[in-house]
């Protein structure tokens, strides 16, 4: 029997820099959810969509996100926690700030349909320099769902780094979620990306984007073959798509397309990866770069 697990990537605008009224969108649109489509056992929910955050500013405005930061759990996410009781779904709700102490971080949360936190993610690769203050997170993050399969989780910008999600893939993630957010032209190139985890790692990939005024939409469901099952628009909608995880496992065993067996073939390979080995990048190759942090016109006077 296959293992067939219904998903919605809800790609929606956020009630601006209002918490209260953007977790009162988010409740609608799971109801609706629940109500109207009872096969769905998932809805995902784009990046930072829980403080509200309407857009970034340059440079960033941390007072405010500490303002709408808070610890996990909370007030806040107990919230979350009974609209997942309530419609019985699968809650990743996108991302929040989170405070531990005097450290900030972009923070991610999966939330069973008892309404239990299950699994918590750290964004890892923080988009720098726009998230300057977020502490990078230190663990990667698997969880199972019973009698479906394993997924993991990542947070928009982490997809840049395909360390990420082959790390994910190796602990055994047949479906890799990515809440994002993000406007800006290099979203074609993030659709790229999305393909290319997907293809690299046999499995399918789920990037789920906001819209508005920070959040360009263009949300993508990606099958273990590389294939694009969804792609949204830019208008407020959700992807609903029924996935079959034992998909991941035929493509990992017989190839992709039945060609390419790759992770089998890396696996039995004996190579090791000496640029990994002590943890940290050859000096060598990068030496001439500069600082990271932001670059100004230098064509203009200064002041």
């Amino acid at each position: 029997m296959s293992r067939l697990f219904g998903i919605a990537g809800v790609q929606m605008s956020v009630e601006a820099w209002n918490m209260d009224g953007t977790f009162e969108k988010m409740s609608e649109i799971a109801m609706n959810i629940h109500k109207q489509f009872p096969w769905i056992g998932m809805a995902v929910y784009h990046e930072l969509i829980v403080p509200g955050l309407e857009q970034f500013k340059t440079p960033p405005d941390i007072d405010w996100w500490k303002k709408n930061s808070f610890p996990v759990p909370s007030a806040q996410t107990d919230r979350l926690c009974e609209l997942a009781r309530k419609t019985k779904l699968w809650l990743i709700p996108g991302s929040m700030w989170e405070t531990e102490g005097d450290r900030m971080y972009n923070t991610a949360i999966v939330i069973s349909p008892d309404g239990d936190i299950v699994a918590k993610y750290r964004k890892m690769f923080p988009w720098m320099p726009y998230e300057m203050g977020a502490t990078p997170g230190n663990e990667f993050c698997v969880f199972d769902i019973p009698n479906v399969g394993r997924f993991g989780l990542c947070i928009c910008y982490d997809m840049w780094f395909p360390e990420t999600a082959r790390t994910l893939a190796w602990m055994g993630a047949e479906v890799i979620i990515q809440p994002t957010l993000t406007p800006t032209a290099d979203r074609p190139l993030e659709l790229v990306m999305a393909r290319a985890n997907a293809l690299f790692n046999q499995c399918y990939f789920v990037s789920v984007n906001g819209v508005g005024e920070w959040g360009g939409g263009r949300s993508t469901i990606i099958d273990p073959d590389g294939r694009i099952l969804q792609q949204a628009g830019t208008n407020q909608t959700f992807m609903s798509e029924m996935i079959d995880l034992d998909h991941t496992t035929r493509t990992r065993e017989y190839g992709t397309l039945g060609l390419a067996q790759t992770l089998k073939q890396l696996r039995d390979s004996g190579h090791k990866f000496p640029i990994y080995g002590n943890h940290s990048i050859s000096e060598e190759g990068f030496k001439g770069l500069g600082k990271l942090g932001f670059h100004r016109n230098t064509s203009l006077p200064e002041g």
